[in-house]
């Protein structure tokens, strides 16, 4: 497995980076869907330090993946079906789509960070410390943006799903490796198709 990535495929630390991204997402929207479940007290509190932190972690992860690409640029889009229908198109929106997703994984926990802060409450940086709130407590404030960050919380999962959506299409309908490039041993896989 190749740490980064080639013509045919996304390298070792592109594909971590992009899954556990994925993970700390849906752990993040669940904790902040399904919060008022947990009951009052300290798992509540629990929940709301996890919920940060990992909007923390999700911030840390972009800027590593922004690097990633930097420094190994991805596989162009693979040829398919799909891309003969749209032609020129293709190329642009799976860009503006990915430009969208990187802006909106940033947006969701700075707006985070926001209303934290609009409450009048520390910022817990991963429990190793803390960043007292630079406003006093302003609820209509925090209202305002508890509404933001929600929205755009939701829209982030709403087109994590469609390209999710799209990328399974390419693989039963299209018939072509976008999936599997973004999966571990990809290489091995193909490698395996050709010799049986």
């Amino acid at each position: 497995m190749r740490l980064f990535n080639s013509a045919k495929g996304y390298g070792a630390i592109a594909q971590a980076l992009h899954w556990f991204t994925v993970v700390l997402v849906v752990l993040a929207w669940t904790l902040g869907v399904f919060a008022d479940l947990l009951p009052k007290g300290e798992p509540r509190h629990a929940g709301l330090v996890v919920h940060i932190s990992t909007g923390i972690l999700i911030i840390v992860l972009v800027l590593a993946r922004l690097v990633s690409r930097s420094v190994s640029s991805p596989p162009a889009l693979a040829a398919s079906e799909f891309g003969a229908w749209l032609g020129k198109w293709v190329d642009p929106v799976a860009r503006i789509m990915h430009y969208i997703l990187y802006a909106l994984l940033v947006a969701v926990p700075l707006t985070g960070i926001v209303l934290q802060f609009a409450r009048g409450d520390a910022l817990s940086l991963l429990g190793l410390a803390t960043i007292p709130s630079p406003w006093l407590k302003d609820a209509v404030f925090a209202h305002n943006v508890k509404e933001v960050h929600e929205i755009i919380a939701h829209s982030l999962v709403i087109l994590a799903m469609i390209h999710a959506g799209a990328a399974l299409i390419h693989h039963w309908v299209f018939r072509d490796n976008t999936l599997l490039r973004m999966l571990p041993h990809t290489e091995d896989w193909h490698a395996h198709d050709r010799s049986t």
